[in-house]
């Protein structure tokens, strides 16, 4: 992720050289830039009181261009052209003072936990400033949460009230047990016409954090069942991001387009590092490529992050080649990205030659001249790693190897390959994958029972299945909880996804593959639900099956037992953050074979 740059005279000789007329919005932008100085930036990476609760007011006291706007949000005017509205670092800090404003006259008092539950965009982060300047805990929702998981979430936070666009079923749930029922529920519309000089704010604020304050509460995806509420500590958030000063792509023409949902940790990190920057971002309030590819051709990023779900839309069909014509680097973390999908998004765009590897120092990079298309840098992280902590980088000439995350970053002090009993596995062996790294959670908000579990042998499970070779690069093969027993030994999911989307991507956009219960004494066995591509529409299950079981045999891996299509979106179940829920896709297919 935030580890990998471009070495500075490179990225110097790669603008300069460049092939494209400067767009008039860059020439526009690198007159009066928003990017920090360098020693700004050498600066923050050193300051001890520095952290999650409070990067917005380092970012205005050593950025001298902080009025600058960096921050952009978007809409689409009456006529479908697409507006981008920029804010300052001091815009940011006057609405978070109206917004802290607001819920200071409503109560909130340092500690307490506060729902969330607003529209993706800039919108979660300006009430996460607002929240933790008071010192309180912001519990950030997706509002594409099921309705029903949201009120048990917020239940089992604890919240003391909630802020949200559309309060009116959450109320309604209130009254049916008045007794769960916070202090307030409000909408959000509310805070954003409040009259911030009708109440003060504290003497002390904004909120001095003590290095392990809980900042904020993340939910899990919910592939797994109920989400689990992750905490984010001020100090723990910020640790292993300090490199990002100076090494991330922080140059005049450098843009950041964030498709990160900004409710989760994956955004919030993007955004904290961007404010700390003076990085222009245009945080996106939609991931669907129907709204983001009008975005990248307003906005022209020299780099796009996201989740899987984005990169999906963007490498099927028709390539978006306006929009990414300035890309030189993808961003991806959470789940890993396919190769299927990955080796047709590096196609687009413009880079330094010289592939930039994560375990060296920028001085150490060679500087050369551009080549075309981009690189895909591929994080594993998660809320709970605090960051993406392995990091793979693809190019268009880039070898492929299927499910390579990479080698830890520098923020990683250990990572191994356990057995069950905290036992590390010989290299080639398959276990579970543990860390030991300042950036991880202090636990689960809540349920230190639940944070135990992930603790084995002074590690941190991160819930995945993995193997490291011999030359230290690490395999992600599977989630735990995904994995499939076969009366053979287990079969893993990930690597025939992985076949099924880059050799049979003629036939397949989209997959997911679980295991369910065969018949008595069969174990579990696995199948494919597929999303097709449009040319591929009229295919039968039983054509599809054949294709993807030559491509399995061939890849010497395990074949499918049924294939199912998924001709709606109901029938290819998301979770909140876009993951696929493999845990309906089990529940729905449970019979498919035992016919119970």
């Amino acid at each position: 992720m935030g580890w990998f740059c471009f070495h500075p005279s490179a990225r110097r000789r790669f603008h300069k050289n460049s092939r494209r007329a400067p767009h008039p919005w860059e020439t526009a932008m690198s007159e009066q830039s928003s990017v920090a100085p360098l020693a700004a930036r050498r600066q923050l990476m050193t300051e001890a009181s520095l952290g999650a609760g409070n990067f917005l007011d380092h970012a205005i006291a050593v950025n001298p261009n902080r009025a600058v706007p960096f921050a952009y949000s978007h809409h689409t005017d009456h006529r479908g052209a697409v507006v981008l509205r920029g804010h300052s670092l001091l815009d940011l800090a006057a609405l978070r003072d109206r917004y802290a404003t607001w819920y200071r006259a409503n109560g909130v008092r340092p500690g307490e936990p506060v729902g969330v539950v607003v529209g993706e965009g800039l919108e979660p982060v300006l009430h996460f400033l607002a929240l933790t300047a008071l010192g309180a805990v912001p519990a950030l929702v997706n509002d594409a949460m099921r309705h029903d998981v949201m009120v048990r979430y917020l239940n089992h936070v604890g919240v003391v009230g909630i802020v949200a666009d559309d309060p009116t079923r959450l109320a309604s749930a209130y009254r049916e047990d008045p007794r769960q029922r916070p202090r307030f529920i409000a909408m959000a519309a509310e805070i954003q016409a409040f009259d911030a000089g009708s109440a003060p704010l504290p003497e002390d604020y904004p909120y001095r954090h003590a290095a392990d304050d809980v900042v904020g509460l993340i939910h899990s995806s919910g592939t797994t069942g109920t989400p689990k509420s992750t905490m984010l500590a001020h100090r723990q958030f910020w640790d292993g991001k300090q490199p990002r000063m100076e090494r991330f792509p922080a140059e005049p023409y450098d843009r950041l387009m964030s498709l990160m949902p900004h409710t989760h940790a994956g955004g919030l990190s993007y955004f904290l590092t961007a404010a700390l920057l003076g990085l222009p971002t245009v945080v996106m309030s939609d991931w669907r490529r129907s709204v983001v590819e009008p975005v990248m051709e307003a906005f022209r990023p020299t780099m796009v992050a996201s989740f899987p779900r984005t990169f999906v839309e963007l490498a099927t069909g028709e390539l978006p080649v306006k929009g990414a014509a300035k890309v030189h680097s993808w961003f991806n973390t959470g789940d890993s990205a396919h190769y299927g999908h990955v080796r047709r998004l590096v196609q687009l765009g413009e880079r330094p030659a010289g592939l930039i590897k994560p375990w060296l120092l920028p001085h150490q990079q060679a500087a050369e001249a551009a080549l075309p298309g981009s690189q895909f840098i591929d994080g594993l992280g998660s809320s709970e790693m605090g960051m993406a902590l392995f990091g793979q980088v693809t190019a268009p000439e880039t070898p492929r190897d299927d499910r390579c995350v990479g080698r830890p970053t520098e923020a990683v002090v250990r990572a191994a390959v356990l057995d069950e009993n905290g036992v590390e596995v010989p290299d080639g062996t398959v276990g579970l994958l543990a860390v030991v790294s300042p950036s991880l959670t202090p636990g689960y908000w809540n349920n230190p029972r639940l944070t135990a579990t992930f603790e084995l042998a002074g590690h941190w499970l991160t819930g995945d299945v993995a193997r490291r070779d011999a030359e230290g690069r690490f395999y992600h093969l599977d989630r735990t909880v995904d994995v499939i027993d076969t009366v053979s030994g287990p079969v893993y999911s990930l690597p025939i996804e992985e076949v099924l989307l880059a050799d049979c991507a003629e036939l397949v956009r989209d997959c997911s593959v679980v295991g369910v219960p065969g018949l008595p004494g069969e174990g579990q066995r696995p199948i494919a639900v597929v999303q097709l591509q449009a040319d591929a529409a009229q295919l039968a299950a039983e054509e599809v099956q054949e294709a993807a079981n030559k491509a399995l045999a061939g890849a010497g891996l395990a074949t499918l037992a049924a294939v199912s299509i998924a001709r709606t979106p109901e029938e290819f179940p998301l979770g909140p953050t876009g993951k696929v829920l493999k845990r309906e896709l089990r529940t729905r297919f449970a019979t498919l074979f035992t016919g119970q």
